[in-house]
């Protein structure tokens, strides 16, 4: 399957769009497109990894209570049970591919 990921990016004014682009049994691939001033909170998945890589703009990311700006190439790993967050702080859209496992199957 090819994606072309500039076709799907939008901002939306109100809050960070996040915008599925692939699912697999294995991972999810998401955009996730932050305008100036847009975030989104910090959060933990018990039993899931993800891994953001930016693609434009720059972002204030943290993980586990540490905070790391990151620029376009630069990507950032949360293993499962680490708080994690992003925050454009910049004047410029900010643009991160996301890669998220799935939670392991119960039963």
């Amino acid at each position: 399957m090819k994606i072309t990921v500039k076709d799907h990016a939008k901002v939306a004014p109100d809050k960070m769009a996040k915008i599925a682009l692939a699912t697999t049994s294995r991972a999810q691939l998401d955009l996730y497109c932050l305008g100036p001033g847009q975030s989104q909170k910090a959060h933990v998945h018990d039993d899931q990894d993800k891994i953001c890589y930016v693609l434009e703009g720059r972002g204030l990311f943290t993980l586990d209570g540490a905070e790391e700006t990151l620029a376009p190439g630069e990507a950032i790993v949360a293993p499962a049970g680490k708080s994690h967050g992003i925050e454009n702080a910049g004047t410029t859209p900010l643009f991160v591919l996301v890669v998220v496992t799935p939670p392991p199957a119960h039963g």
